[in-house]
């Protein structure tokens, strides 16, 4: 045999073997069920939330008792509204392993939106009894948001201090912080409460874009009502004539017209 005919033979064969070894490899993510797991979490995180459910079904598939998928399932249907969903799964999460406390805080979440408080609040106060848990201020903004609800202001000003004495930096937390002491007619500390939750949006470069355009309109109103209940009226038209072109949402567009009507 010519050297240039074994050659090519050598190169076929190493092709052949390549794409043999390649679809073994395939094969066996298919039946990995932590392979499965983290798509799942990929998607999630692109916002592709079906496509993450798909791969999330398929780790639980192959391993019914995997806490970690089970947990994230219940996120992701949450995520899509879909609350009876996430309860059931975060349930069997939390049977296969009580002590996952992250799945208790998502829990609570989901019933809180299903209007369930009393539940809500015991699974938010067994994840803040967890002191390795590392995000124990978002427990304590779900309690600050239930007892805010309950008009129990001081309450909720208690643990939204609480919150962000574990994150200086947690936007949601200022914001909700403001909306407090708004309604505490505290509104010279309302505003930089306001203004500390627009810091830290414009900070986050990891927020997308529609995201961030959303809460820059949000708490930039929240700023406006504030500074006209404080009977800055410059800087409450100011903040209003600025956001007003982004507002999509009529209700809020409706109020802004009322108060700029009453500035004028």
């Amino acid at each position: 045999m010519k050297p240039k005919t074994t050659l090519i033979l050598i190169i076929c064969m190493s092709l052949m073997f390549c794409a043999s070894s390649q679809k073994n490899i395939e094969k066996m993510k298919e039946k990995d069920p932590k392979h499965q797991f983290n798509l799942g979490l990929f998607y999630l995180r692109e916002g592709n939330i079906d496509e993450a459910i798909r791969y999330l079904n398929k780790a639980i598939t192959l391993k019914p008792d995997y806490d970690h998928a089970l947990c994230t399932l219940g996120l992701a249907h949450s995520m899509k509204g879909e609350l009876q969903k996430s309860v059931d799964y975060l349930k069997q999460c939390l049977d296969i392993n009580p002590g996952m406390t992250e799945a208790h805080n998502y829990l609570g979440v989901a019933y809180q939106e299903l209007g369930f408080l009393e539940e809500a609040e015991k699974e938010f106060k067994i994840a803040i009894l967890d002191t390795k848990y590392p995000s124990r201020e978002l427990p304590y903004y779900n309690l600050a948001r239930i007892y805010m609800s309950r008009n129990q202001l001081q309450e909720a000003l208690d643990n939204i201090d609480r919150s962000l004495l574990f994150n200086k930096n947690f936007r949601l937390a200022h914001n909700l912080r403001g909306t407090i002491l708004e309604k505490q007619l505290k509104y010279t500390e309302a505003i930089e409460s306001y203004k500390k939750a627009l810091r830290n949006l414009q900070a986050d470069v990891g927020l997308a874009r529609n995201v961030a355009v959303e809460y820059y309109v949000t708490i930039n109103f929240n700023l406006g009502v504030a500074y006209f209940k404080n009977n800055d009226l410059k800087n409450a038209k100011d903040v209003f004539t600025n956001i007003y072109p982004m507002v999509t949402d009529q209700e809020m567009k409706t109020k802004i017209d009322q108060y700029l009507r009453v500035i004028k």
